[in-house]
Parts: C-alpha cells; structure tokens; sequence
C-alpha cells in the first residue's frame, strides 16, 4: 500500500471486514442483515484503498458447540451445516488476504492481534454492528487499540439496532471513534 490512513499511534491502520458473509447477505437465510446489500459498496471502496491491509472474518458455528453455544443452535441448527452460507459473498474476493474463521461474535483475539501485525489502528467495517461488529470493537479498544467503526460501512438487524450499537460505541471515546467511509478516505495521503 503506497498511501495509508493517519493513524493515531503511528501504527499502519488495517481494514478488519467483519463477516460479509453469504449467510448475512442471502435473502433467504434466517440470519440475513437487511442492509447487507446496501454497505456492500462501501466496504468495497474500503477494501480498494487498503489495499493489502484488509484482513477478513467469518463466523463459523463450531463442530460441537458447548455451554450457552448448545442452547443457541437449537434455536439455528441450521448453521451448524451451512455449508456456502459460509463463504464470503461474491462481492469480497479474499484472495491474498488472511481470512480469520472465528465461532464467537467477537473476533479479538491473539488471531487477528497477530494478523494486524501488532498494530494498534483498526478501523472496522461488516455486520451486524449490533453483534459481531460491537463484539470486536470493544474487547480490541480494550486491549488498546484505536478503532474507527465505520457507521456507513456496517449494517445492524434494523436501523434502530444499528444506531443503539454506534451510541454505545461512542461511549468509549476516544478508543473507540464512530466515523463514515468519506471521513476514512480523506485521510489518504
């Protein structure tokens, strides 16, 4: 990448596109994210001016879920074989790019602490902001990372939801800052 974000700490950001999966965006699954489609163009034009520093995730059921988990696929047994549900949709093409599988909402962790390259700028683009995006920002921000959670780049289950996720976000300024696609972008050199 020739030209980066400026970051806070003086870290290269990395774009962490969380779960644009098949599952999220397909109108037939039980588990669609209604404006999927809708910041699908957005993220792309993310994705476009990180070039190779975009690490994706997938939620992926385990093989044999425990605890809370067993009680939660009884509700939704039928990600427990999605099968392509799981794939990323045809719009993300992950070539070149570390793809973290991870069966939790949240995605921080040693996984993608590593893949960052122990870099301490995220900025955070995917669905649902009121699950796996929420689930990620506030255990990184807590491990001391800056993270840009961008508002037109994620999606939550309705509007209202979405919002709720972004004002608790807000909540943890300035660790965690609530952003949009063009306020990213202008930081290009």
């Amino acid at each position: 990448m020739t030209s980066s974000v400026r970051p806070v700490t003086g870290d290269t950001p990395w774009l962490v596109v969380i779960d644009m999966q098949v599952i999220f965006g397909d109108k037939n699954s039980a588990w669609r994210t209604p404006d999927f489609d809708v910041i699908t163009p957005a993220v792309q034009r993310l994705i476009s001016a990180f070039g190779e520093n975009v690490i994706y995730t997938r939620f992926i059921a385990p093989d044999n879920p425990e605890g809370a988990w067993v009680p939660y696929y009884e509700l939704w047994p039928f990600a427990l074989d999605a099968g392509r549900l799981n794939d990323m949709a045809d719009a993300f093409d992950t070539t070149g790019h570390v793809v973290i599988d991870c069966p939790t909402f949240g995605k921080w962790g040693p996984e993608l602490e590593q893949a960052m390259h122990g870099s301490r700028e995220m900025v955070l683009v995917g669905v649902s902001t009121d699950c796996c995006v929420i689930s990620t920002a506030i255990p990184a921000a807590d491990a001391g990372v800056h993270v840009r959670v961008v508002s037109d780049g994620c999606a939550g289950l309705s509007p209202e939801d979405h919002q709720r996720a972004l004002d608790t976000m807000a909540l943890f300024a300035p660790l965690i800052e609530i952003t949009n696609v063009d306020e990213v972008l202008e930081t290009f050199a």
